[in-house]
């Protein structure tokens, strides 16, 4: 009898009908996907667009059409979810298939790539098979219902979640019952707090104002904001919201106008809104800008503080999209490029954060460490002479709008040598200015100093002067920003084609060597020429003689340098002068005396990080083990009490030149890389991670010194590594946006592991 009752208590429990009531979307499944999926299924760079951040991106599903493909010869239809297409039925017309749906008597897709991971578990923190391909370039085939059969039976290791430790049992039990039940999705939208409610009310009332010179203004501030995740004053904590173009004015409903850029043709009349942020934050698109009743006042005052006239509204025609200085001409420049240095970091950021998510295009024609800064406004020609404006504006267009093929090398050529043109105006009207010294160096607040590190196809941004002193410093003023912004941002499509997506490269190349040679005129005009080839080495050299403006070794420098490294003592300056700015002080790359640790830590931790000062600013050839290391590597210190810290082990790949699009790997010089030490999460994209005990710091750096070969190294990572396959996984990966939490909280997201490596 107590046998019966207990059975049929059982399957009373275990029936549809209480499964379906205990399950909900939003409280047991989101999570279990927040915690296991959305480090790889979020972005556009989400294998086979299956974006799991949110109900309405599982509901989407998956689609074969891959986003990122170099060599398309057409423009791709837009994807971009909560914008192209709304609902189900709407994505199965543009070809997204259901992973969710039972579909001729089979189990949803979904539950069967789960079965197939949980299936075939991996050995406990062990090293994946050789020939399972976990690269970011791997071919995702995206298999539809009636395929998976024969896809499983070829590619057993490729289950769900994908190399990498799988789900617990009960959380795969759940995900299975819920997909079993029809996989109902109860997601309730995020609202604005009254607080916010307020405050969104505020701004889109300013920015819907009445006249041509607020319309101009509004929408200006639009394409320089439409990216950010705003925040307000007073706001609540993991509230987000987007600036979007509305057909609905405020009171009502968003309804987002979809154009595939900011800056194109609305086609109707529009109205700006702030929509809350949908979905689960990732870091690698989370990209923040504050907001507040103070912030309204300040932009006010910057646009409308002086008496200025639009005479004619500009239009969105390949003329004004292509030339932000022509299109927004009537707005003060001081008024622009003081709003955007406000800001510098959060619009540096968007250059790699931006609409990519993989941000080679932006990235490869960068140096993997290096600083920058920015001209003061009062000291900017096209800021403080209208006739010197006059004369540059027309020739700032960027190339990108027309994405003909045939006329690749034709329609390059016209902006290089626009570009040119402008860069020998430039010349000649700072030989005629005041030499150029540290009051022409903008110091406005602690934006006024940027920290860039490259991990190959990505890269991060910070406040202040993090890292050995680098080989190349930028200096950019109002034309060299708000053209990278425009070129690398409102302007770049990651659906375009191969001819779009070259001519940004191009392009930004040359934006590029501008911040390097404006930067060049704080030096010694005698030293300028052997700074330069060293930063062209080789083929750079002809480079620079094909299609750059030739360097100014003429003009004098208003700064008092000498010796044989000027850039250094230039550099050692700026730290000692913008000490008061410098947001981030480095005492464990740049130690200069016996104490190389931060203020304020414990006994355990200061003795552990004074150890890992050994591995920073120091080249391969004297610390081989970096030519092991990935490009990003986060390392756990356990201290004492259960604190810890998170280090960041960022690798600084040596090039000899960065001037070209391809053959990256040929400009590589390995025994010169260097390894930064810093005590951040500084990528969105952890190649590997260490977790190590802070009594064991001095071994671990101990045996990184002496590793000088693959196997040395493989031992390392056998005593303290976190392999995709270690049960504890996720806790340790999830622990690095715990750490960002804890420390910048607005900051954090949850980070993408399709970079972690199988070491």
């Amino acid at each position: 009898m107590y046998c019966r009752l207990l059975l049929t208590l059982c399957f009373v429990l275990l029936s549809p009908l209480t499964m379906a009531q205990d399950i909900s979307y939003s409280r047991d499944i989101q999570p279990i996907f927040t915690q296991n999926c959305v480090a790889c299924h979020a972005c556009y760079d989400a294998p086979c667009q299956l974006n799991l951040g949110s109900g309405e991106g599982a509901e989407r599903g998956a689609s074969k059409a891959a986003v990122y493909d170099g060599t398309r010869t057409h423009t791709q239809a837009t994807t971009r979810l909560f914008i192209d297409a709304h609902g189900a039925p709407a994505w199965r017309r543009k070809d997204f298939h259901s992973v969710l749906e039972q579909q001729g008597g089979q189990a949803a897709l979904m539950a069967r790539m789960l079965e197939l991971g949980h299936a075939t578990p991996l050995p406990a923190n062990s090293k994946l098979p050789k020939d399972l391909d976990i690269s970011i370039e791997r071919a995702n085939q995206c298999a539809l219902p009636g395929e998976f059969a024969d896809f499983a039976g070829k590619n057993p290791m490729v289950g769900m979640p994908f190399a990498v430790t799988g789900l617990t049992e009960q959380d795969y039990q759940r995900v299975q019952r819920w997909l079993q039940q029809g996989a109902p999705v109860d997601e309730q939208a995020l609202q604005a707090s009254p607080a916010e409610a307020k405050q969104v009310a505020d701004w889109e009332r300013f920015l819907n104002g009445d006249g041509d010179e607020q319309r101009l203004v509004s929408r200006w501030i639009y394409e320089h904001l439409f990216l950010a995740h705003l925040y307000f004053e007073g706001g609540e904590a993991g509230h987000f919201f987007q600036l979007v173009r509305s057909r609905t004015p405020s009171g009502q409903p968003v309804d987002i106008v979809a154009t595939r850029r900011p800056n194109d043709d609305p086609g109707t009349d529009i109205y700006y809104r702030l929509m809350p942020i949908q979905g689960v934050i990732v870091h690698k698109t989370h990209i923040t800008y504050p907001l507040s009743a103070a912030k309204l006042a300040h932009v006010r005052e910057l646009f409308f503080g002086t008496d200025w006239q639009v005479a004619t509204l500009p239009g969105y025609g390949v003329q004004h999209r292509s030339n932000p200085f022509l299109a927004f001409e009537a707005i003060p420049a001081q008024a622009r490029y003081q709003f955007m240095l406000d800001n510098a970091e959060y619009f540096v950021r968007t250059f790699i954060r931006g609409p990519v998510c993989r941000g080679q295009i932006a990235t490869d024609v960068i140096r993997d460490n290096f600083w920058v800064f920015f001209q003061d406004p009062q000291h900017d020609l096209y800021i403080t002479d209208p006739a010197y404006r006059g004369e540059a504006t027309p020739l700032l267009a960027m190339p990108g709008q027309l994405d003909e093929i045939g006329d690749l090398l034709g329609l390059w050529r016209s902006y290089r040598d626009k570009r040119n043109e402008y860069e020998a105006l430039r010349t000649e009207g700072y030989a005629a200015a005041p030499a150029p010294e540290w009051s022409q160096i903008w110091q406005g607040n602690d934006n006024a100093l940027l920290s860039i590190f490259r991990q190959h196809d990505s890269a991060s941004v910070r406040k202040g002067l993090v890292g050995e002193i680098p080989q190349t410093i930028w200096w950019m003023d109002y034309p060299l920003l708000e053209r990278t912004y425009y070129q690398l941002v409102v302007n770049f499509d990651v659906f375009g084609n191969v001819s779009h997506q070259a001519q940004t490269r191009l392009y930004f190349d040359l934006i590029r060597n501008g911040a390097e040679q404006n930067f060049l005129r704080l030096m010694p005009a005698d030293a300028r020429a052997s700074i330069f080839d060293d930063w062209y080495q080789y083929s750079g050299k002809l480079k620079a003689w094909m299609d750059y403006y030739p360097l100014d070794k003429k003009s004098p420098s208003g700064l008092a340098l000498s010796g044989d490294d000027p850039k250094h003592q230039f550099a050692e300056q700026l730290l000692q002068r913008f000490d008061g700015l410098n947001a981030r002080r480095d005492p464990i790359n740049r130690c200069s005396n016996e104490h190389c640790y931060r203020d304020g830590l414990p006994a355990d931790l200061r003795q552990a990080e004074q150890a890992l000062s050994r591995l920073a600013a120091k080249p391969a050839a004297h610390l081989p083990v970096i030519e092991q290391l990935p490009e990003a590597t986060l390392l756990r210190v356990e201290g004492e009490g259960g604190r810890r810290e998170v280090y960041s082990l960022l690798r600084n790949r040596a090039h000899s030149n960065v001037a070209f699009m391809l053959g990256e790997e040929l400009r590589y010089q390995p025994r010169l890389d260097t390894l930064t030490v810093y005590p951040e999460v500084l990528s969105s994209y952890p190649n590997f991670m260490f977790s190590v005990p802070a009594a064991q710091v001095p071994d671990f750096v101990t045996a990184m010194e002496q590793a000088r070969d693959a196997k040395a190294f493989e031992k390392i990572v056998e005593r303290w590594g976190i392999r995709r396959t270690h049960p504890q996984f996720w806790q340790y990966f999830h622990d690095l946006t715990a750490h960002i939490r804890e420390h910048e909280p607005v900051e954090a997201g949850v980070l993408d592991m399709n970079r972690y490596e199988n070491l």
